[in-house]
């Protein structure tokens, strides 16, 4: 395996081991985050954390965010739902996408990230 599919095969063991916890606690479907315009927010976070390590010095800013970006890693979140979903599939477990809230802690996410799933479901 070559660099260039580790992220592939991280995403699989990510989505492996998500649905066999599914499998285990006999659920019937996994709720994820429907993550919508991720990119812009990423970019603001890494522009608001550029200018407040070096303020007023827009070269450095500029020069910050893209050392930023280079070490941060990326993964292809759509991949992975698409490896839980596939894997998924073969138990019967469905994979709901639900809107969550951007800000607030991940406790406060999780715990509206399962609200919302179960307002979803109830609605259904």
């Amino acid at each position: 395996m070559g660099e260039s599919n580790l992220g592939e095969c991280v995403e699989r063991l990510i989505a492996k081991v998500i649905v066999e916890l599914a499998k285990q606690y006999q659920v019937s479907a996994i709720a994820v985050p429907k993550i919508e315009d991720m990119r812009e927010i990423v970019q603001s976070e890494i522009k608001a954390k550029a200018e407040a390590k070096i303020p007023g010095y827009e070269e450095g800013q500029k020069k910050y965010a893209k050392q930023y970006r280079i070490n941060i890693h990326n993964w292809s979140y759509a991949r992975l739902i698409e490896n839980m979903t596939t894997q998924a599939s073969k138990l019967g477990i469905a994979i709901v996408e639900v809107k969550q809230p951007v800000r607030g802690s991940p406790t406060e996410k999780a715990r509206d990230l399962a609200i919302a799933f179960y307002n979803k479901k109830n609605k259904t």
